[in-house]
């Protein structure tokens, strides 16, 4: 229950972006806010790592745990979840500038889930199990309807927009697969994000520097990247870290859904938003979806006790 409830308390944590912006109210491109994010809250995951690791080293070798090495090298891996962490949030910000915020978020955040759990049955050959199909099913249509894409006024939908949504829930998949990887080999939870991210925030470093970073002069621009840097990336991806060490990237990916539903309910309690009948029916179906993983269940009983 402990992982599931670190997740889901992640999934809080990114759900407070879109308040904490629209709070601020800082005059800057949402690739200047991403990459200042990443810089930030990737540099200090980094460092939380490296502190981490010099009390690791201290531990003789023949303590530590074996990793195994199939599959891709170790440095493929990180190159290949750093590179997801930083597509997402322009792949994400494009789609919903194209086809608008209602097609953008459902088909960014809904087919997230989808392709992270097809890519982990076709990588690791396991199925998620159907309580987490059915859970994804709930919770996707439970997007759907919270986004307002059901109310029919969506006008032409452009295909680079949903390309590049789809692209975002699979940079999603990308740098979660490659995380749980690098945890099958033995990393820990912290030195893995540290690794992913920390790249990223190096990668990210001249997206900022060429995305105009005057706004983080100011008080309201500061005090936005220090809390995205270290609330919504730093202790969001160690509680991330740390549950996807104890779930299956299917299972982490669903109840990370949990992040729109934290952004509404901000926005109905700061920022002074309305749901029409249709979006509060998409916060009861996607609460409930997310409760099908988290609720814990019974084992099966054998019958020979």
């Amino acid at each position: 229950m402990r992982p599931v409830l670190a997740v889901l308390l992640a999934a809080v944590c990114f759900g407070t972006t879109g308040s904490a912006r629209a709070i601020a109210d800082v005059d800057a491109s949402a690739l200047s806010v991403g990459a200042a994010r990443i810089l930030i809250g990737g540099g200090l995951l980094a460092l939380v790592a490296w502190l981490l690791s010099r009390r690791t080293a201290r531990v003789p070798a023949a303590a530590r745990p074996s990793a195994p090495r199939r599959g891709l090298p170790t440095p493929v891996l990180i190159a290949i979840g750093a590179a997801g962490v930083v597509a997402y949030q322009p792949l994400f910000f494009l789609g919903t500038e194209t086809n608008g915020v209602a097609i953008g978020t459902i088909v960014a955040l809904g087919s997230a889930p989808v392709l992270t759990g097809v890519a982990d049955w076709a990588l690791r050959r396991r199925f998620p199990g159907w309580v987490w199909v059915i859970a994804t099913a709930v919770a996707t249509i439970g997007v759907s309807l919270l986004s307002g894409i059901t109310a029919g006024s969506t006008g032409s939908v452009s295909v680079v927009g949903l390309l590049s949504s789809l692209g975002a829930g699979a940079a999603y998949a990308a740098y979660t697969l490659a995380g749980k990887a690098l945890l099958d080999r033995g990393w820990s939870s912290t030195s893995t994000m540290g690794a992913l991210f920390g790249w990223a925030a190096v990668a990210s470093l001249p997206i900022l520097l060429l995305s105009d970073p005057s706004w983080l002069a100011t008080t309201d621009g500061a005090l936005l990247a220090l809390w995205l840097g270290l609330v919504t990336t730093t202790v969001a991806y160690v509680l991330f870290g740390w549950g996807l060490a104890r779930l299956s990237p299917a299972t982490v990916s669903t109840l990370t859904l949990a992040e729109p539903l934290t952004a509404t309910l901000l926005g109905l309690l700061l920022l002074g938003e309305t749901l029409d009948a249709t979006a509060t029916a998409g916060l009861v179906v996607l609460a409930l979806g997310i409760l099908v993983l988290a609720v814990p269940r019974r084992r099966a009983v054998s019958a020979t006790g």
